[in-house]
């Protein structure tokens, strides 16, 4: 079974910012989950396979293609662990080694660790909004309609679908015409996390981002902790060890 999960915290931003900018910020689980200090989804485990897809087709007819996977596992107490193997150019020697971020609302704490070290880093999480207060609703843009696209089975589960249409005055920084940019979210009834994304966008192609393999089940308790033998470092230090794109 394959799931298509496409996170992305795509806020539709001024058409100033987006031509400048790509839609790839908080793309992924990790920026769905735990962006903006969002509260912790609790008693809702599950374990799955996120893979992020680009393509990108430029004017000379050439296509830039990427694809990355990652494991991720969530425990009923909002523990989020998402792990992914990096394959180092066969030039370089090295061999491939698994990234790990486990975030830790428990706790209080993120921590990110590489198979290529025995160091992990430990950053303290920002905290949740508590729903104090109201924030005032951003004005309505009249360039951007959202439509329902009601509840079904997306990938073995339920969930319900909305599409965001954003269109570009031409002019708006030097476009000749109109650019619609479309998105297009499925959120899981139960797992409360998108299980579909969908974004096209001219500028920059399209995105999909899929989560294969869901089991609805608690994952094992030892994937929630850093494995006995690292040294704990306080402060986001990146992710260590031989090898790592930087």
């Amino acid at each position: 079974m394959r799931t298509t999960l496409l996170f992305c915290s795509f806020s539709l931003i001024t058409p100033l910012l987006v031509a400048q900018r790509s839609p790839d910020h908080g793309f992924g689980i990790r920026g769905h989950a735990f962006g903006a200090s969002k509260a912790p989804i609790t008693g809702a485990p599950y374990s799955g396979v996120e893979t992020k897809q680009t393509q990108q087709l430029l004017a000379n007819g050439n296509q830039i293609n990427h694809s990355e996977q990652s494991n991720v596992y969530r425990d009923s107490q909002g523990r989020m662990r998402t792990e992914r193997t990096v394959t180092p150019p066969a030039s370089s020697g090295k061999a491939s080694f698994t990234e790990v971020t486990l975030f830790d609302p428990v706790a209080g704490y993120r921590y990110e660790w590489s198979t290529a070290s025995t160091t992990a880093f430990q950053s303290p999480l920002p905290p949740p909004h508590t729903g104090g207060g109201t924030r005032p609703l951003p004005p309505a843009n009249p360039n951007v309609t959202t439509a329902n696209l009601g509840t079904q089975t997306v990938n073995g589960v339920s969930a319900t679908g909305t599409q965001v249409t954003e269109t570009i005055p031409a002019g708006a920084f030097g476009n000749v015409q109109p650019i619609q940019v479309v998105r297009t979210t499925w959120i899981s009834t139960d797992l409360k996390i998108p299980v579909e994304i969908k974004i096209t966008d001219p500028r920059f192609g399209t995105r999909d981002l899929e989560v294969t393999s869901i089991v609805e089940a608690e994952p094992a308790a030892a994937l929630f902790v850093v494995p006995s033998g690292y040294t704990i470092q306080t402060g986001h230090g990146g992710f260590p060890g031989p090898g790592h794109p930087k």
